[in-house]
C-alpha cells in the first residue's frame, strides 16, 4: 500500500501561534491524495498511454522509414550517363513488307480463277474479276522499295518485281519433251503499292490485312550522288605503298592467298571469305582522301596517320571471268608501311559546304 506523509496541525490556543517543533511532526496518511495535480489514476492512465504510444512508434517506424526513403528522389551515382529515353518505335512495318511482298507475287501470277487465292491477303477479293490463265506472268527478285506509315496500323508498302511472261510462241526445240520448262521472256521491272493495315491478334503477335488490292506506281524518284571525301580516281601505282597494301590485303581476303592478319593494324578484326570467291586480284584505280595532285607517291608517314581511300579492282573468279568490285577502307601508318584499320560499309560523304559568309562591309 502506498503511504504519503502529511503534516498534522500542532494544538493551540485560540490566541497562540504554533512553535517549530510542533510544525515539524509528521502522520503517515493511508489514503493517497492528490500530488502535483494528478492523481494515481491519472499516473496509471498515462502510464498506459506512453505505453501504446511506444508501441506506436515501433510499428510506425518502419513504415515511416519506407515513406522517407520512397518520398526522397534517386540521384544517379557520380560518373553514371544518363541515357535519353528512346523514342517509341512503330511496331508491325517488317512484317507489313513481308505480307505486301508475298501479296504481289501472287498477285502477278493469279488469273481466272484465282480470287480464293487472293482473299487470303485482301478478303473483298473474292469479288473481284480476273482475267487470263493463271500463271502467265511471273514476279521474280521482289523487293520492298519503301515502307511508311499513313496511319495508325496502316502501311504503304511499295514492292518491286522483275515480271516475265511465258512465251506464247516456243521454238519447235522448246516443243522437245526434253525442254518442259517454262520459256520466259521480258523481264521488266514494276512497281506495286500495297496498303497494309496490322493490329495486334493476342498472345504477341500481330495480324496483317491488305485494304485494297495492289496499285501499280512508278519507279521511286533517284537522288543525285553527294560529294565524297576522296578525290578523283588515278591508276594506281605498284610503287605506291598505298597500292601495295590494298593489294595485299584484299588478295588475302578475297582469295585466300596469304597471312590476312598481317596486313591489319592492331585491333582489327577480318576474317577472309571462305570459301575464297576469286582467284586473283587486280588493284586497277584509287581515290585518296583529299588528294587533288597525281605526284607519285612512294613515301609513309608517321605511325598513327590515318587515310581513307576507295580501290577499284578487277577479281577473276574461278570461271576465269573478272568481276570488277569497289572497296572503302581506312589505312594506318605504323613502323613505315600503311595498315588496313577498317573495312569500312560505305564511301564517306564531304562534310557539307558552309553558307556563304556575310558580306563584308563598305570601308567608309
Amino acid at each position: 500500500m502506498k503511504h504519503l506523509l502529511t503534516r498534522r496541525p500542532a494544538k493551540e490556543a485560540p490566541d497562540q501561534q504554533p512553535d517549530l517543533e510542533e510544525m515539524g511532526e509528521w502522520d503517515i496518511d493511508e489514503e493517497p491524495p492528490a500530488l502535483g495535480g494528478w492523481s494515481t489514476g491519472a499516473q496509471a492512465n498515462t502510464a498506459a498511454i506512453f505505453r501504446w504510444a511506444a508501441w506506436g512508434l515501433l510499428l510506425l517506424g518502419p513504415l515511416l522509414g519506407v515513406a522517407a526513403y520512397l518520398a526522397v528522389p534517386s540521384k544517379a551515382p557520380s560518373g553514371e550517363v544518363k541515357t535519353a529515353p528512346a523514342a517509341p518505335v512503330a511496331t508491325g512495318g517488317q512484317g507489313a513488307a513481308g505480307f505486301a511482298q508475298l501479296f504481289v507475287a501472287d498477285y502477278i501470277s493469279a488469273g481466272e480463277g484465282d480470287q480464293k487465292k487472293l482473299a487470303a491477303y485482301y478478303p473483298a477479293a473474292t469479288s473481284a474479276r480476273l482475267e487470263g490463265t493463271p500463271g502467265r506472268r511471273m514476279g521474280e527478285q521482289l523487293t520492298v522499295v519503301r515502307l511508311r506509315q499513313t496511319a495508325t496500323g496502316v502501311w504503304a508498302v511499295t514492292v518491286a518485281a522483275r515480271i516475265t511472261e511465258k512465251d506464247s510462241k516456243p521454238s519447235p526445240a522448246q516443243q522437245r519433251p526434253a525442254a518442259q520448262a517454262d520459256v520466259r521472256t521480258g523481264g521488266t521491272i514494276r512497281f506495286f503499292q500495297v496498303p497494309v493495315a496490322s493490329a495486334p491478334v493476342g498472345g504477341g503477335a500481330t495480324g496483317y490485312t491488305a485494304l485494297a488490292m495492289p496499285a501499280e506506281v512508278g519507279a521511286p524518284a533517284r537522288i543525285e550522288a553527294p560529294d565524297l571525301v576522296y578525290g578523283p580516281m588515278r591508276p594506281a601505282l605498284p610503287t605506291d605503298p598505298r597500292t601495295q597494301a590494298v593489294t595485299e590485303f584484299l588478295t588475302a581476303y578475297l582469295t585466300g592467298t596469304g597471312q590476312l592478319d598481317r596486313y591489319l593494324a592492331p585491333g582489327t578484326q577480318l576474317t577472309a571469305i571462305t570459301p575464297a570467291p576469286y582467284t586473283g586480284v587486280a588493284v586497277d584505280q584509287l581515290a585518296i582522301e583529299g588528294e587533288k595532285s597525281a605526284a607519285p607517291v612512294t613515301t609513309v608517314p608517321g605511325d598513327g596517320t590515318r587515310l581513307r581511300l576507295l580501290v577499284a579492282l578487277r577479281a577473276t573468279g574461278h570461271d576465269t571471268v573478272r568481276v570488277p568490285l569497289t572497296y572503302a577502307l581506312t589505312l594506318k601508318a605504323r613502323a613505315g608501311r600503311w595498315e588496313i584499320a577498317s573495312l569500312d560499309g560505305a564511301p564517306v560523304p564531304a562534310p557539307p559546304v558552309a553558307g556563304p559568309s556575310a558580306a563584308a562591309t563598305p570601308t567608309p
